[in-house]
């Protein structure tokens, strides 16, 4: 078993960390939630529990061990455990979420860690910062979205120097507000295979991935309105994606990935995935499959 820690995003995963949908509520936090507030459909809290307990099922069938956040009932987004931390090679880096009402999500963070005897490597001071703006398209090289709605740019400086004092690569990726996170353009699914959509890929970061050798598997906007993207590798060429992205997971299975779809529906339409839903804690040394 490797230590507590995460170098790339493909090798199996063996700990996540999910936050809890008791208190979930769609809030005015992009043009996805604005729409799902806007359609009058109604989300009730056994939705997000049944669909949470989904995500959670497919995790253990894969032989991932979940740890959970305690749940604040302040803290209505609180269950997107991507964006209060993000992990490098030496431990969590707790962040600093931009809007109001996701503001006092480091306090649960912090305890979690304490509790679990994890020593914080860094915590965010410089700006703005969430998890989804950061993806690791090959070991120790970091992806850091800043759209300065949510990350703001002297925020992801500050993390991209932390990282590079550790040995990593970091691409520092400015993109359109419109898209929220960075992990809503692009993700990985399994070593060397991304989801991107092309056509809001901000100018660089196609050419970019293509010059690592990342295989690119494209989705449309209309895909990636919906979450479709946002998926999460669990290695040994399994990915978890939702039953939303139905063609993307056809594709998938095409090129012989095994791919667990919940149906997440009440968290793709308050803006967010499987990428969105969990951080990793823990992965296996080495990648496999692909």
């Amino acid at each position: 078993m490797s230590p507590w820690g995460i170098e790339d995003e493909t090798a199996p995963l063996a700990d996540v960390l999910v936050g809890p949908p008791e208190h979930f509520e769609w809030l005015p936090t992009s043009a996805i939630s604005k729409a799902a507030i806007a359609s009058g459909r109604k989300l009730t809290r056994e939705d997000a529990l049944a669909a949470h307990a989904e995500m959670v099922a497919a995790y253990e069938d894969a032989g991932v061990r979940v740890h959970r956040l305690q749940p604040d009932p302040a803290l209505r987004n609180q269950v997107f455990s991507r964006d209060s931390s993000i992990w490098g090679p030496d431990g969590p880096i707790v962040t600093q979420p931009a809007q109001w009402w996701r503001r006092g999500e480091y306090a649960p963070v912090l305890r979690f860690y304490g509790a679990a005897g994890i020593a914080v490597a860094e915590m965010v001071s410089a700006a703005s910062f969430e998890g989804g703006d950061v993806v690791l398209p090959m070991p120790r090289c970091a992806l850091i979205g800043h759209c300065e709605e949510r990350t703001q740019a002297p925020a992801a400086r500050q993390v991209a120097g932390w990282l590079e004092q550790r040995g990593w690569t970091v691409r520092l990726q400015p993109f359109d507000p419109h898209f929220v996170h960075i992990d809503v353009i692009v993700c990985m699914a399994a070593p060397g295979l991304a989801v991107v959509c092309k056509e809001a890929a901000p100018p660089g970061l196609v050419e970019w991935l293509e010059g690592l050798g990342v295989e690119l598997l494209t989705v449309t906007y209309a895909e990636l309105m919906q979450l479709g993207a946002n998926v999460m590798s669990l290695g040994q060429d399994r990915v978890l994606s939702t039953t939303g992205a139905d063609a993307l997971n056809q594709r998938l299975r095409a090129l012989g990935l095994t791919v667990y779809d919940p149906d997440l529906w009440p968290f793709t339409m308050g803006g967010g995935g499987p990428h969105c839903l969990a951080q990793p804690l823990r992965r296996e040394a080495a990648g496999a499959g692909r």
